[in-house]
């Protein structure tokens, strides 16, 4: 028994090499397959890589045409009421010879003394008048207002009564009006000077 005691301890002593890994069959396919996954990964990576790029190509495209839409929608809308703005004017321009004759009509009735004729043809000319306001037409006014080229034509200039009279309208020949705030027809005017 001493024998196998020295023997064993015999083993035991002498010093052990290291080992060398030794693959066995069934790790060599493992391998393999990891390699073969690795690269699915970096196919998968970038294969996700070039979809994210065309849905960022695809988004802006959306975006930029939801803008266009939107613009041409807004630039259509605001022509719609421009038109319609300048498809009235017209109508109101047409108008305002028949509202300055109502005026004359008035005038002379006032004169003339005529009370009945008179009340009739006021009670159709404030109807129109008022109506015509009602659209949006309004009287430029002048009398006593400094001339303004925006607003005012001049037609002749005189000598001013007195000093605060200078650069003011005087007199009115014709009267001017505004559709919505844009002049449609200028006050003719006489101007001190």
């Amino acid at each position: 028994m001493e024998e196998k005691k020295n023997i064993e301890i015999q083993k035991d002593e002498t010093p052990q090499q290291p080992q060398e890994e030794v693959k066995t069959p069934s790790e060599e396919p493992q391998e393999t397959e990891r390699k073969r996954h690795k690269g699915r990964r970096e196919k998968a990576k970038a294969a996700l890589e070039e979809e994210k790029a065309k849905y960022a190509e695809l988004n802006d495209t959306y975006l930029r045409l939801y803008s266009e839409f939107d613009n041409y929608r807004k630039r259509t809308a605001k022509e719609k009421l421009e038109l319609s703005a300048t498809a009235s004017a017209a109508v109101m321009r047409d108008l305002l010879p028949v509202l300055d004759d109502f005026e004359r009509a008035i005038q002379n009735m006032e004169k003339n003394g005529n009370e009945a004729d008179l009340q009739g043809v006021t009670l159709i000319y404030n109807k129109l008048k008022s109506t015509l306001q009602k659209k949006g037409l309004e009287e430029i006014v002048a009398i006593d207002c400094e001339f303004n080229t925006d607003e005012h034509e001049a037609l002749t200039m005189v000598p001013a009564p007195d000093e605060s009279k200078k650069g003011k309208v005087i007199d009115v020949i014709q009267k001017g009006y505004k559709l919505n705030g844009t002049v449609i027809r200028f006050a003719r005017v006489v101007v001190g000077n």
